[in-house]
């Protein structure tokens, strides 16, 4: 661990952002990880587990370009704070529903399409606030490092809270500890200090603006590349973790503390390669690591598909969350790095796109799937295509890292030439 690996946190504001954050995405992994498993346990279901995640997401799907919208046009700060705030409620919602005893998936899963359309006007405000938060734009990749960390972080630590609290206390508690949580971030909020806002004069039709990040990311390929892997890879390879309820249920026998335990594993992967990832040197060729990481991701996905012997298993359940995570830490530090200020919140609502409307998508694909070949077959189709996604876009991303290796070759031919005159 590098000396730069905490750069960013020389930013007030930004050390706000990240304690509260941490706090509530530990809450967050808590209901997640609490929805899938009581879905399960009332369905006992593969279809179900995936609809359970197209409920939650694809509504970000369908308001993402709205949020976008309203991230450039808005005050993000009030946009951030009022969706904390409607995510606090929704959390409220959730325990009250589960401390009455008498409740049924579907109002579950209409608690979980309000959580979705929240996340759509969330994300594309809170990913450009980052870059506001950070006075040198030069800890910005370092800072988005970070953030992936501490979302892994509560990866590890939200699902293993999780999983010991639904056996002890049951799912109310976990929806409710969420709820709390939600209390640290709107507080870190509160407490920045943050430049005065600019109001951005240009007001177009909505349309007009649609239409403008579409052409913007049309014509810069730096972005739209990245984004069509993430898209790709969301589809086809992420929504891997819906089918986790089964593998502790059915292939390791265990219970709700074993789903947490799996998803905990994950996270300690995720969150050593988002340490790996803040403590690469500036100037480092982001896109072949994500190269790397996207070969790693497949092929421990492979291993851990048929592996039924839990420590074993556990050990690629890390290496996973390891290659994993760089899917969407890197491209998002790639997209913001070379997106123009007035277009940060539409390009970042065309992630989301490419993210939530993948992922619910993929996720419900993967439902039927698994229900006719198994959720270990189904993994192990989903580690082979991540590897011919990894071939596919092979040429692209090792463009930069081979023109580097040419102009250092370059250089070192001139500084031979120049020795020998």
């Amino acid at each position: 661990m590098s000396i730069t690996t905490f750069n960013a946190f020389k930013n007030r504001n930004y050390r706000l952002f990240f304690a509260g954050q941490s706090i509530s995405q530990i809450g967050t992994w808590m209901q997640r990880t609490a929805v899938s498993w009581v879905v399960y346990t009332m369905t006992h279901s593969a279809f179900m587990l995936g609809l359970t995640v197209f409920a939650a997401q694809f509504p970000s799907f369908l308001f993402s370009l709205l949020g976008g919208i309203a991230s450039d046009r808005y005050n993000r700060f009030k946009v951030l704070l009022l969706t904390q705030v409607a995510s606090m409620i929704q959390a409220v919602l959730l325990a009250i529903l589960l401390f009455t005893s008498n409740y049924a998936v579907w109002e579950i899963l209409t608690l979980s399409v309000l959580l979705g359309i929240i996340n759509a006007f969330d994300v594309p405000a809170r990913q450009p606030m980052v870059h506001e938060m950070i006075t040198n734009k030069e800890d910005l990749p370092n800072a988005l490092a970070l953030n992936s960390s501490m979302v892994n972080l509560a990866r590890l630590v939200g699902p293993a809270l999780s999983g010991i609290v639904l056996v002890k206390f049951g799912a109310g508690i976990c929806f409710s500890l969420n709820a709390l949580s939600f209390v640290a971030v709107i507080t870190s909020l509160l407490l920045m200090k943050l430049p005065a806002y600019v109001p951005n004069p240009v007001k177009k039709k909505v349309q007009s603006e649609l239409a403008d990040g579409f052409r913007y990311l049309k014509g810069t390929p730096a972005i739209s590349m990245v984004m069509l892997m993430l898209g790709l890879t969301s589809l086809l390879v992420l929504p891997y973790n819906t089918l986790l309820p089964v593998f502790a249920k059915v292939i390791f026998k265990g219970d709700a503390a074993t789903y947490g335990y799996i998803n905990s594993f994950i996270g300690l992967g995720a969150v050593c390669g988002s340490i790996f990832l803040a403590s690469l040197k500036p100037g480092t060729d982001l896109k072949f690591v994500l190269l790397i990481n996207t070969i790693i991701f497949g092929s421990c996905l492979i291993l851990f598909s048929h592996i039924s012997y839990f420590p074993l298993a556990m050990l690629f359940a890390v290496l996973t969350g390891f290659g994993m995570m760089s899917q969407t830490t890197i491209i998002m530090t790639i997209i913001q790095v070379n997106s123009s200020k007035e277009m940060r919140g539409r390009v970042m609502s065309y992630v989301a796109m490419a993210y939530f409307g993948m992922l619910p998508i993929g996720s419900l694909l993967l439902g039927v799937i698994s229900q006719q070949t198994g959720a270990p077959n189904a993994i192990l189709c989903q580690g082979i295509i991540a590897l011919i996604i990894a071939a596919i876009f092979s040429k692209y991303l090792r463009k930069d890292n081979l023109r580097k290796k040419n102009l250092e070759q370059l250089e070192d031919s001139e500084d031979t030439v120049l020795e020998e005159i």
